[in-house]
């Protein structure tokens, strides 16, 4: 899992104005644009947060940098492996919840469909390893919002089961930390009415 993870919100109307196959390259160029993108400054630090372009690329996407994961993919894959250690047993409604909610971002899961989905096919490019368009986003905040409040209940059996001394993904503690940075991610797509991508390297 060598897998770096670079996630942006977007206009999806502004990337719609190009073929599927030229939308993730519009979107590079614009935050790799040497006067108004992004990578003319120094990366943000690892305290993480949202970075903005400017010009007239700011009103099109932003990125945001999971704190304390260096722009690596792995906290995420490691959230997801826990989940499967702990899914058994929680309650069943909210792993109906979570499984939605993580298998929506980052987690493949048991039912994971290996045909192209059509928010993936929005894009037709095998570098996404998230995408999900403005309603697809509204959907996982509205789940995010009815499951954050039962996370509690997940403590003991993520303890139990998932928890490891050393790794990405500690502690319950750490996962719901990912999950917390998740859900401001999708509500401040969701605030623009724009879509969430999650490109590798």
């Amino acid at each position: 899992m060598g897998l770096d993870l670079t996630t942006l919100i977007a206009d999806w109307s502004w990337l719609a104005e190009v073929p599927p196959r030229e939308r993730l390259p519009r979107l590079r160029d614009a935050w790799y644009d040497d006067a108004t993108g992004l990578w003319d400054r120094e990366a943000p630090g690892t305290d993480g947060g949202w970075e903005w372009p400017r010009g007239p690329h700011s009103v099109h996407f932003g990125v945001y940098e999971f704190p304390g994961t260096l722009g690596s993919f792995k906290p995420h894959f490691w959230a997801g492996e826990g989940w499967e250690k702990v899914r058994e047993h929680a309650d069943p409604a909210a792993r109906v919840e979570l499984d939605a909610l993580l298998g929506g971002l980052i987690w493949d899961g048991p039912d994971f469909d290996d045909e192209e989905s059509e928010d993936r096919a929005f894009f037709s490019h095998d570098r996404m390893l998230v995408a999900c368009s403005p309603e697809r986003v509204r959907e996982l905040l509205a789940t995010w919002e009815r499951v954050r409040s039962r996370l509690d209940e997940l403590r003991a059996p993520f303890e139990e089961y998932a928890a490891q001394p050393m790794g990405w993904i500690r502690d319950f503690d750490a996962f719901v930390r990912l999950l917390t940075d998740w859900g401001g991610v999708l509500a401040e797509a969701a605030r623009r009415g724009w879509g969430v991508v999650g490109v590798s390297g």
